[in-house]
C-alpha cells in the first residue's frame, strides 16, 4: 500500500522530521519551507492534509490568513491543520473560529502533532484516552462552555440556542465578538457569559458604557492619559484596555464612537496596540474586546457615520440576539425566574400565578425586553400582598396591551404619553424613577430619545438608571 501524503508548510524540518517518524511508514510526510512551496506540492499530489507552521508572522496574520483563504477555495477537500504561537493574532483566531480548521498552539510536542494527524485522517489509528484527552481541550473546553452558557442564558428558543453553540465555540478564540440586540434584550448579560466561557474567565470583565460618557472623555477612558494632556487632566490614568490585562472589555453601545475614535479602535482590533492621549509611547492591549450595539451597523456605514473597514471586520463574528417578542417561548419561565428572585429579594410569599396575569404577558409585545418585563414582575411583585400573583398587579399599559414604537407591527403606540407630558421639570407630582422609567417605556427604552425627551445628556440619564436600578437586565 502506498504511503498516504501529507504536506507541511514550514521552516523547521527537523520538528517535522520528528513528527514523520512517529506516524510511521503509512504516511510520507513532505515538509515545504514556504507556503507557495506547499501549495505547489498540494496542487501535485493532491494530499488529504496540509499542516500550516503559522508561528512565526510578522503583520498580524494577515498575509498567512490570505494564503489559507487560498488554499481553502482551491481545495475544496483539503483538510487544514495550523500550529500557531500561544498569544495567535486575532486574523488567524477569526479564521480558525469561522472555518473548519484544527488549531493547535504551541507548546505542541511531536507526539501530540502526530496524533493530531492521525485524527484528521478517514481510518485514523486509535488514539488511547488519555492522548485524546490531551490533544482535545478546545473540544472539551467547548462542551463545558456551553453547558454553562445554557444553564445560565436560559431559553427554549431553538435558534437562540443555536447561537449559543455558536457562542461557546467563539468564546474559546481570541477573537472580538459583535452582539447586535435591542435594549434590554441582555447583551451585558450575554458578554458576561462569553468572559466565563473563554480561557479569560478569572482575569478581569470590564464594562465600558460608551453611551454613558463624553464624547471627548472615551477615548481616555479606553487607552488612558497622561497627566495635563487635557484641562481635566490632573493625573496619570490606566485605561481600560491596560486595566483589563488578559480579560475581556465590552464596548457597550459601539456606534457612538466617532470616525476618529474608530479609526484608533480597529487599530486595537487589529495589532493591539494604542498611546494614551498625551503620549508618544506605544502600548500593547492583551485584553479581548466584545462590542455591542443595539442598532445595525450597515446603515450606519452607509449614511458615513460608521468606518466600513471597521464594520467588516466586526461582522466576521456578529451575532443578533432576537427580541423577546421573538421568542415568547422563553416569556413564562422568564417570568417565573424573576417571581422567585424578587419574592426572595423582598421577602413576599406568591403561592399562586393566575392565568390571568400568565396571560396578559403573553400578549404584550415587550419592547424593552427582559429588562423591561423583570420591572414588571418585580412591581407586581411587590404589589402582591394576599400571596396571589394575577393581572391586577400589572400596570395598565401591559392589561391594555400597548408599547412603544417598534419596527415590528405588533407593537404599538401607547396613547397615554406625550413628549409634553415627561419633562421633570413639569412632573413635581411623580417621583423621578417614575418619570424615567415612563418615558423610556414611551421610547422603547432608547436612551437617546428617552433624554432627548426628558431634557438631559445621555450620560445624566445613565446615572440614574444606575441609581435605580434600571440597568442590569441589559
Amino acid at each position: 500500500m502506498n504511503p498516504i501524503p501529507i504536506i507541511a508548510a514550514s521552516a523547521d524540518a527537523e520538528y517535522f522530521h520528528q513528527v514523520s517518524q512517529i506516524l510511521g511508514d503509512r504516511f510520507d510526510l513532505n515538509c515545504e519551507a514556504t507556503l507557495e512551496d506547499a501549495r505547489r506540492s498540494v496542487a501535485q499530489l493532491k494530499p488529504p492534509l496540509c499542516i500550516l507552521d503559522l508561528r512565526q508572522t510578522y503583520d498580524g496574520g494577515h498575509t498567512a490568513d490570505r494564503w489559507i483563504e487560498e488554499f481553502q477555495a482551491r481545495f475544496l477537500d483539503l483538510k487544514l491543520i495550523m500550529l500557531t504561537a500561544a498569544n495567535c493574532p486575532e486574523t488567524l483566531e477569526r479564521r480558525a473560529a469561522c472555518t473548519p480548521i484544527v488549531h493547535l498552539r504551541e507548546p505542541v510536542t511531536a507526539e501530540s502533532m502526530a496524533q493530531a494527524v492521525l485524527r484528521c485522517m478517514p481510518q485514523a489509528t486509535p488514539v488511547t484516552p488519555e492522548v485524546a484527552v490531551a490533544a482535545r481541550p478546545r473540544e472539551i473546553f467547548g462542551t463545558s462552555a456551553l453547558d454553562g452558557m445554557m444553564r445560565k442564558f436560559e431559553t427554549n428558543s431553538p435558534p437562540l440556542k443555536k447561537m449559543l453553540e455558536d457562542l461557546a465555540i467563539a468564546a474559546s478564540h481570541n477573537v472580538t465578538i459583535l452582539l447586535i440586540g435591542e435594549t434590554g434584550s441582555g447583551k451585558t448579560f450575554l458578554s458576561k457569559l462569553i468572559h466565563e466561557a473563554s480561557p479569560r474567565r478569572s482575569e478581569p470583565f470590564l464594562n465600558v458604557a460608551c453611551g454613558a460618557l463624553p464624547r471627548e472623555l472615551i477615548e481616555g477612558d479606553l487607552f488612558g492619559h497622561m497627566k495635563g494632556s487635557f484641562t481635566s487632566a490632573h493625573a496619570d490614568k490606566e485605561g481600560k484596555f491596560v486595566a483589563a490585562g488578559r480579560g475581556t472589555v465590552l464596548l457597550d453601545e459601539i456606534d457612538v464612537l466617532g470616525l476618529e475614535q474608530q479609526v484608533k479602535l480597529l487599530r486595537v482590533i487589529e495589532t493591539g496596540e494604542f498611546e494614551p492621549v498625551g503620549s508618544n509611547r506605544t502600548l500593547q492591549s492583551q485584553a479581548r474586546l466584545v462590542v455591542a450595539s443595539n442598532l445595525d451597523l450597515q446603515p450606519l456605514v452607509e449614511q458615513l457615520r460608521f468606518r466600513p473597514d471597521l464594520y467588516y471586520r466586526l461582522s466576521m463574528l456578529k451575532f443578533e440576539i432576537p427580541p423577546l417578542r421573538k421568542r415568547k417561548v422563553d416569556i413564562i419561565p422568564l417570568a417565573k425566574k424573576f417571581i422567585v428572585q424578587f419574592t426572595a429579594k423582598h421577602d413576599i410569599a406568591v403561592h399562586r400565578i393566575e392565568d390571568s396575569l400568565l396571560d396578559a404577558i403573553l400578549k404584550y409585545p415587550w419592547p424593552g425586553n427582559v429588562r423591561e418585563l423583570e420591572h414588571v414582575i418585580q412591581r407586581a411583585v411587590i404589589y402582591c400582598r394576599d400571596g396571589v400573583l394575577s393581572a391586577e398587579h400589572l400596570p395598565a399599559h401591559i392589561l391594555a396591551c400597548e408599547a412603544g414604537p417598534s419596527n415590528d407591527p405588533s407593537v404599538m403606540m401607547p396613547s397615554r404619553l406625550t413628549s409634553s407630558d415627561v419633562t421633570l421639570g413639569r412632573q413635581v407630582a411623580l417621583t423621578e424613577r417614575e418619570i424615567i422609567e415612563q418615558t423610556l417605556f414611551k421610547n422603547s427604552f432608547s436612551r437617546t430619545k428617552t433624554a432627548r425627551d426628558l431634557g438631559i445628556s445621555r450620560v445624566t440619564l445613565y446615572n440614574k438608571m444606575r441609581k435605580y436600578d434600571l440597568l442590569k437586565a441589559d
